[in-house]
C-alpha cells in the first residue's frame, strides 16, 4: 500500500508546472494587499482559479471590499482538506535597494516582493499544487479546497467566515515556517490597564496626581514579569517556559500642541503571548500581582483591568493524522530525512479555526520577515509546492485502491 501511495505522490509531483509556479508568484508580488486593501489580490486569485477550471470559485464576503478568494477541486467522495493562508500584509518597510517592493523581480535565484514570505508565495504554492493533482490524473477520493483569506492581521475575520461556512476534515495553514513542520503557535491576550490620577493645570502641579507617572510604575513591573505557568514538558520544549508579556502601547495625556494639563488617565495595552494551555485567568493573576507591586511604589496608584481581545494558541499533537501526513510528505520530498517538529511564537489564523479543524502549519519563508529587500528562493518555493502536492495525495488516496 505504501509503495502505491508513494508512486501516486511522485506522479503528482512530476505534474507540477514550475514555470507557471514562478510566474504566478511574481504576479501576486506585484499586487499590493496591505491590511485593508486585500480586494485586488482576492479578485486576481479568484479569476485565476476560475480560468484554471476550479469549482466553486468565488469572492466570499468578509468585510467591506475585502473578500476571501475561494475555490476547490473535487475528486469524488471522501475527505475535504483545505489549503489556506492570508492575503493581507503589513505596511511596506523602508530601505529597499535591490528592487522595488512590488516588482516581483527574479534576482540570483530568488523572487523579491513585499509580503512574499507572509504569505503570498504559499498561496501560489497551494494553488499550483492543486493543479498538479488534477493534471496528474492520480486516483483520489475527496476534495481539495483553497481559502485565501483576508483580515488575518486584523481580527481574523476571513478565516472565521470561511470555516463558519465551509466544512473541513483536515487543513494546512501555509504560514511561514521555513518549510518545517509547525505543530502550532502561541496565542494573544490583550489587557487594557487604565491608571487613574487627578488632573490639574501644569501651574497647579501640587494639586495633581499625574496618571502617566503612576503608569510608569506599572510599566516597570509588567516589563519585569516572568510568568512561567505549569505546562507539560513537551509543550515547554516547543515554546519555552515563559509566557511573554509586555506593556507594548501607552496612551496618556494630551497630544503635542494641546493645552497644558497634567493627565488624570493613562491606558497601558499589555500584549501577552501565552503558550497553548495558559488560561486568561493565569495571565490576569500575574497582571494583578504586577499592579500590586506598583502600588507599593506609590500608594496613590489606582487602576482598572479590562480584557479586550482573546486569540487562543493552537497545538496539534505528534501522532495526529494531519501531522503524520505532513511528516510523510516532507520525508518523501527530502529523500527520507526525518523532519523535526517545531512551533511558532507568532499568532496564526488557527487561533480562530484550529478548534474546529485538525491543522498543521507548513510554508516557505522565515525570520526575518517584513524587512527591506524581502525575498524567497525559488528552491524553497518549489519544495513547498512539492510538499503540498504530496500531502493532498496522501490524504486523499483511496485506501482500498492503495
Amino acid at each position: 500500500m505504501t509503495d502505491l501511495i508513494d508512486a501516486a505522490a511522485q506522479k503528482a509531483v512530476e505534474a507540477i508546472d514550475y514555470h507557471r509556479l514562478n510566474e504566478l508568484v511574481q504576479e501576486v508580488c506585484r499586487i499590493p494587499s496591505i491590511l485593508g486593501d486585500e480586494g485586488p489580490l482576492a479578485s486576481f486569485l479568484a479569476d485565476y482559479m476560475k480560468n484554471s477550471g476550479f469549482e466553486g470559485v468565488g469572492l466570499q464576503d468578509v468585510v467591506g471590499e475585502r473578500p476571501n478568494a475561494v475555490g476547490e477541486l473535487g475528486f469524488g467522495t471522501g475527505k475535504r482538506i483545505v489549503f489556506t493562508g492570508h492575503m493581507d500584509t503589513k505596511p511596506v518597510s523602508i530601505g529597499w535597494e535591490k528592487t522595488s517592493p512590488f516588482s516581483g523581480e527574479l534576482i540570483d535565484g530568488a523572487i523579491y516582493g513585499h509580503g512574499i514570505m507572509d504569505m503570498k508565495a504559499a498561496l501560489v504554492c497551494q494553488i499550483v499544487a492543486m493543479e498538479a493533482l488534477r493534471d496528474s490524473g492520480v486516483d483520489l477520493a475527496g476534495t481539495v479546497a483553497m481559502a485565501a483569506v483576508s483580515d488575518h492581521m486584523g481580527d481574523q475575520l476571513g478565516s472565521i467566515r470561511y470555516f463558519d461556512e465551509y466544512a473541513a476534515d483536515l487543513a494546512v495553514l501555509g504560514e511561514l515556517s521555513g518549510n518545517e513542520i509547525f505543530l502550532g503557535h502561541r496565542g494573544r491576550y490583550y489587557f487594557d490597564i487604565t491608571v487613574q490620577g487627578r488632573s490639574a493645570h501644569t501651574c497647579h502641579k501640587p494639586l495633581a496626581v499625574n496618571a502617566n507617572l503612576l503608569a510608569a510604575h506599572a510599566i516597570i513591573e509588567l516589563d519585569q514579569s516572568r510568568l512561567t505557568p505549569a505546562l507539560e514538558d513537551w509543550v515547554v520544549d516547543l515554546f519555552g517556559a515563559e509566557t511573554y508579556m509586555a506593556p507594548g502601547r501607552v496612551y496618556g495625556g494630551l497630544p503635542p500642541g494641546g493645552p497644558s494639563m497634567i493627565p488624570d488617565e493613562c491606558v497601558i495595552r499589555v500584549d501577552c503571548r501565552p503558550q497553548p494551555g495558559v488560561t486568561v485567568e493565569e495571565v490576569r493573576a500575574e497582571i494583578e500581582h504586577c499592579l500590586a507591586a506598583a502600588r507599593t511604589r506609590d500608594s496613590r496608584f489606582r487602576a482598572e483591568v479590562e480584557l479586550v481581545d482573546v486569540k487562543k494558541g493552537y497545538l496539534a499533537e505528534p501522532g495526529d493524522e494531519v501531522v503524520e501526513l505532513m511528516r510523510d510528505s516532507v520525508r518523501s520530498v527530502r529523500g527520507g530525512a526525518e523532519p523535526p517538529l517545531q512551533a511558532a511564537g507568532w499568532l496564526g489564523d488557527t487561533a480562530s479555526f484550529g478548534d474546529k479543524v485538525p491543522t498543521v502549519i507548513f510554508g516557505p519563508g522565515g525570520e526575518p520577515v517584513y524587512c527591506p529587500d524581502e525575498h524567497l528562493s525559488v528552491a524553497d518555493i518549489v519544495e513547498a509546492t512539492r510538499v503540498y502536492t504530496e500531502f493532498a495525495v496522501r490524504a486523499l488516496t483511496p485506501r482500498e485502491s492503495a
